[in-house]
């Protein structure tokens, strides 16, 4: 549900996207242009990749584990455009594996990443927007911070942390007109499996496989969180069988329960936990 029920316009919106020259940051960063909304890209790339970012979007080298080039960033807002409207903490890694065989250096890699990342983008322009008075802070988190396979714990835990972070501050930013949203699309093709690394190299390679054989694209799921965004919407689940697998483990807690022993079974004879869980929710879902 939504604080504030109005749809926003985006027009001469100053947004700020992390991770944007590719994947679904891409995508919403084509659509907040094409809305005509200020964009300015931030990525890990010295320069943006010639040719991928729509005209007239600006582009910072960001990597989003570092203080000083968030501030770096906060400061050619207020130079350039005199602050911000909407942030976008987009940017983040794929990673995953058994509890007991995924190394602790990846754990390390993915809480930087993925949830330190989206806290220092927020720690750095949540004071401008307190002092207007006004602002929007997008956060990419997944449907795995909802639901909660076997051999995902370090992605769960990260993604799970930001749904937590953007419920906090739905609540904390609420008084000074700030609003929240928290993106959570189930797989879909997109580079993020290049990402990969560690040493649970059985289950990275199903999820290479998740990924690049997902039946939706980042145009899609980019589609349906914008519109949703748009209207102020806290969690953003992007696509069908993301809200059978969320409804289906609340109001279904005895079936999701078997079926996550189920998926705990298959994970332990080395096969992939996810694809049976959602087919048997939306089975599931098919007879309500």
């Amino acid at each position: 549900m939504a604080l504030f029920s109005k749809e926003r316009s985006y027009r001469d919106a100053r947004v700020l996207l992390t991770g944007g020259c590719s994947g679904l940051g891409l995508e919403l960063t084509k659509l907040f242009a094409a809305d005509g909304a200020r964009v300015l890209v931030g990525d890990v790339h010295e320069q943006a990749p010639e040719g991928v970012l729509p005209q007239g979007v600006e582009y910072r080298q960001l990597d989003i584990r570092s203080d000083e080039q968030w501030e770096e960033a906060r400061n050619w807002m207020e130079a350039n455009w005199g602050g911000i409207d909407v942030l976008v903490n987009n940017a983040g890694i794929a990673a995953g594996g058994r509890l007991d065989v995924e190394g602790m250096d990846n754990w390390k890699r993915i809480v930087d990443i993925n949830l330190l990342g989206a806290v220092r983008g927020i720690r750095t322009f949540v004071p401008l927007m307190k002092a207007q008075h006004s602002g929007q802070i997008i956060n990419t988190a997944s449907l795995a911070g909802l639901v909660h396979a076997p051999a995902m714990a370090s992605y769960n835990a990260v993604k799970a942390g930001i749904v937590a972070i953007s419920e906090t501050a739905r609540w904390e930013l609420a008084p000074y007109k700030i609003t929240v949203s928290a993106i959570c699309p189930s797989f879909f093709r997109t580079n993020l499996h290049h990402s990969l690394e560690g040493k649970d190299v059985e289950m990275q390679e199903t999820a290479v496989n998740l990924i690049t054989k997902a039946p939706r694209g980042a145009a899609q799921v980019a589609a349906a969180a914008y519109k949703k965004v748009k209207q102020g919407k806290f969690i953003v689940i992007t696509d069908p069988d993301g809200q059978i697998a969320y409804f289906g483990k609340r109001y279904s807690p005895l079936v999701y329960k078997a079926l996550m022993l189920q998926a705990g079974r298959r994970v332990g004879s080395g096969k992939t936990p996810v694809p049976p869980i959602i087919d048997k929710l939306q089975s599931l879902g098919a007879k309500r």
